[in-house]
């Protein structure tokens, strides 16, 4: 239990919340004064001026500290999940074969088709056994158009789904050979709701790739990148690479933390054609942002490669966040107001919080207008003084040095005497 002490000793040497070091308040608005459970979305403004991770959010009733929670709006699934396949040959023309779906709820499926430059319809049907009648769940275009730079695609949209057994007919020249896998992905039980952090609709042409660019505050969460491109080209399969960097802040120093820049690599694909007599709609504008905070503001730069064909027209870019809430149990008829802006604090550790179950209808409220704190002061600085005068310290130690190399010099010269 050792570590359980060091934690509490950590916990009292941590600095206690103090209305007066918040640089920033907002009034907690709800339009239902009733008891319960109450949440509000923390909006991008709040991660700008809070501390890393809000660890610095305090909920007061007068001057009373209310436990909450902040709650992420995930989607809850379980990742996508390999499935065998069964029986896999030839019928006729066609390439078929079958697959045991894992219990529960499933929706895209992906089927692991190594080949270039192919075009196929698949026939999808389920069942609850191998003997029972099969269900319809539609017909699917895969297809990868390496030679027309359009992309790839081997997913299947199905319905959200519980057959046990799936059958599929592949049209077009995929053999069983071709067929080297099927993932699943599970249904998620939600749709994540999303807050948008930034929007633009300018960009700009350098060499043969069209750069978007955005400065984001310190501690802000990027989830996503949401692409809405114009009309043209009606047809497109682009690379993206978005570069996240620390925002220049002043001449660095030895003591200086250098941070270093991210990238992370996408693609945007837009397909809606007939190729073959096959109907084609297939649209991917959204790529996954890279996890990355600095401790100042960050340049985000989208970069969409080109090569030899047109831009694409940029109606806008988003930068998005998963919806955080900020929840906790009001009182009825109380006045609640949300602190922070104090960096020293350690986040907060409340039994709401291990305890938290999210109500399925709670009371919804807003947040007011920011203001700065008007009965704001500075934390003392309680460091130590070696701390706080570190240069002190190591002129004394100098000192010492000398002192001490003007000792031994001396005692080395006596010695020199003596033995003369």
């Amino acid at each position: 239990m050792r570590w359980m002490a060091a934690l509490a000793l950590v916990a009292a040497a941590a600095p206690a919340p103090e209305m007066r070091y918040f640089h920033f308040e907002r009034p907690i608005e709800r339009a239902v004064q009733s008891a319960g459970q109450t949440c509000l979305v923390v909006d991008p403004q709040v991660f700008a001026h809070a501390a890393a991770q809000l660890s610095d959010l305090r909920v007061y009733e007068n001057t009373s500290d209310t436990p909450y929670v902040v709650h992420v709006d995930a989607a809850e699934i379980s990742g996508d999940q390999t499935v065998a396949l069964l029986n896999l040959g030839k019928s006729g023309s066609q390439t078929v074969f079958d697959a045991e779906m894992p219990q529960g709820r499933y929706s895209d499926l992906q089927l692991k088709i190594p080949g270039q430059n192919f075009l196929a319809t698949v026939v999808v049907t389920g069942s609850q056994d191998q003997t029972s009648k099969r269900t319809k769940l539609g017909s699917y275009t895969i297809f990868d158009l390496t030679e027309q730079q359009l992309g790839r695609s081997t997913v299947l949209h199905l319905p959200e789904s519980d057959f046990r057994f799936l059958h599929f007919q592949i049209a077009g020249p995929i053999g069983p050979r071709d067929v080297t896998g099927l993932t699943v992905t599970r249904a998620s039980t939600s749709r994540p709701k999303f807050v948008t952090v930034a929007e633009t609709t300018a960009s700009a042409q350098k060499d043969r790739t069209t750069v978007i660019q955005f400065t984001v505050p310190a501690h802000t969460p990027v989830d996503r990148v949401v692409f809405q491109p114009g009309a043209t080209p009606e047809n497109f399969s682009r690379d993206v690479t978005i570069s996240v960097a620390p925002v220049a802040q002043g001449a660095a120093t030895d003591q200086t933390e250098v941070q270093e820049p991210v990238a992370y690599p996408g693609n945007i694909l837009r397909v809606h054609s007939i190729e073959e007599g096959h109907r084609i709609d297939e649209e991917t504008l959204t790529v996954n942002a890279p996890q990355v905070f600095f401790d100042g503001p960050a340049k985000w730069t989208i970069a969409i490669e080109n090569h030899d064909d047109a831009p694409i027209e940029i109606a806008s870019v988003r930068l998005e966040m998963l919806e955080r809430r900020l929840c906790f149990d009001a009182a009825a008829g109380a006045a609640y107001t949300l602190y922070y802006g104090d960096s020293a604090l350690a986040a907060p550790q409340y039994d709401y919080g291990r305890l938290f179950a999210a109500a399925q209808n709670p009371t919804m409220a807003t947040l007011g207008a920011e203001m700065a704190n008007a009965a704001y002061e500075p934390r003392p600085d309680e460091r130590p003084f070696t701390e706080k005068h570190p240069a002190l310290l190591w002129a004394a130690l100098i000192v010492v040095i000398a002192l001490l190399g003007a000792v031994a010099l001396r005692s080395f010269k006596a010695t020199e005497v003596h033995q003369n």
